[in-house]
């Protein structure tokens, strides 16, 4: 995710690359650019095309571009759920730890095992999002042999919860936790688990392709068709007029893609790295360890 704690100048937004779209659509821009120009082209000095009214293309320009604002509104809200879920992720894992040392005073290493594997799971789960292997981040807060346990089950970050739930059951069998903290510990997995389901529900259910579809093929038309309504007036001004409009739908349909998928490392996904750095920090202090340093932006890039 493209950071910053300062205010970039002007000049620095105009010409910045760096989270921009551009390198995705720059093959689009000069292909609609070219064409533009092989219109001018051949309307200056081989014939005259059979041209069409400016008119029809700015209501056709107005309807593909709401339509790509509201694609655009319902991708941003993905992408700001999983940012919330990723908060009361990191809350219920400092409420979990606050409570583990009020309903289990006296049981210090069933408190330090769960909270080792709740560090497991928030790794397991990024790594789940991301679609990616689980790195040693989960064996080295599970340990050795119970982290290769829970990555070799077949959904490795509920199987670090099972784990949890399976050391309260035991601790409360031996009168170590009461009812009450029984059943406010389990309320408190419940609301993890479903933030995890709620980040689960985002990363397997995406837009609806028929969305992309649409938008893709509407912007190719209409960029390919616009220059016949502006040859007219514009003269060779027309390719440089089609690659602005290009670069703004193009630009406004790939935004929506990166934001779609929230997770996935990209120049806009959400930094889950540093999101499980926040809760290690949180939590080592309950295992009486050093806490790590917070993650920093790379050039500007948090992971």
């Amino acid at each position: 995710m493209i950071v910053g704690r300062r205010k970039k100048s002007s000049i620095e937004l105009l010409f910045s690359l760096r989270g921009s779209v551009v390198p995705h659509i720059l093959p689009w821009i000069a292909v609609m650019t070219l064409a533009a120009a092989l219109v001018v082209l051949v309307d200056t000095t081989l014939f005259t095309l059979p041209l069409a009214n400016a008119g029809a293309f700015a209501v056709f320009g107005i309807a593909l571009s709401l339509f790509l604002g509201f694609r655009n509104n319902a991708a941003y809200e993905r992408w700001w759920e999983g940012r919330k879920l990723w908060g009361q992720l990191i809350a219920d894992s400092r409420a979990l730890a606050r409570e583990l040392e009020l309903f289990l005073p006296d049981d210090r290493e069933t408190r330090d095992q769960i909270i080792r594997l709740m560090l497991a799971f928030v790794h397991l789960h990024r790594a789940n999002l991301r679609e990616m292997p689980p790195d040693e981040a989960a064996r080295t807060w599970a340990g050795p042999e119970l982290g290769e346990a829970l990555i070799a089950s077949p959904q490795p970050a509920c199987a670090a919860l099972n784990r949890i739930a399976a050391l309260l059951t035991e601790a409360r069998s031996a009168g170590k936790l009461d009812g009450f903290g029984a059943r406010a510990l389990a309320r408190r997995l419940d609301e993890i688990t479903r933030a995890q389901a709620g980040c689960e529900r985002i990363a397997t259910t995406p837009l609806p392709f028929v969305y992309s579809l649409l938008i893709y093929r509407t912007s190719v038309l209409y960029c390919l068709l616009v220059p016949f309504g502006m040859v007219e007036v514009a003269g060779w001004m027309t390719p440089l007029l089609v690659a602005v409009i290009t670069y703004v739908f193009f630009g406004l349909a790939e935004v929506t893609e990166e934001l779609d998928r929230p997770f996935l490392v990209s120049a806009n996904g959400l930094p889950l790295d540093a999101l499980c750095r926040v809760i290690e920090i949180s939590m080592s202090t309950h295992l009486g360890q050093k806490a790590p340093p917070p993650l920093l932006a790379v050039d500007s890039y948090l992971s």
